[in-house]
């Protein structure tokens, strides 16, 4: 059994809520960086690994999911990238919660549900 599936009502609902309230108005304010190498501050990832490599298809995934699940609205505009998010989000959508996946979804419809609808991150 998923972690998911054993989520209230109720708990569901304060996660989506936690998870909408940091998030930005648009996707057009995030501006991350598309290459290079990202560090991550203590106050995203408090243990383990901080530092990723956006040439890396494994480390760039890695990123995006611990940035999203524990970044704060400065840190998503500060370490996210618009075209990189847009493009990994059919397979991003799959290893995040369901109340994470469900507010950002719902927020940004750019964002594809699933690979059927994948669209161009340019």
């Amino acid at each position: 059994m998923s972690v998911h599936s054993t989520l209230t009502p109720s708990a569901y609902t304060m996660l989506r809520e936690q998870y909408a309230s940091r998030l930005p108005t648009s996707l057009e304010e995030l501006a991350g960086p598309t290459t290079g190498t990202v560090d991550l501050p203590l106050h995203v990832v408090w243990s383990g690994r901080r530092s990723y490599g956006l040439s890396q298809p494994r480390s760039q995934m890695s990123l995006y999911r611990t940035v999203l699940a524990e970044g704060q609205q400065q840190d998503l505009v500060a370490f996210l990238n618009r075209g990189l998010l847009i493009a990994q989000w059919p397979m991003l959508r799959t290893l995040i919660s369901r109340p994470l996946r469900d507010a950002w979804e719902d927020r940004f419809p750019e964002l594809p549900a699933d690979k059927g609808k994948a669209v161009t991150a340019a």
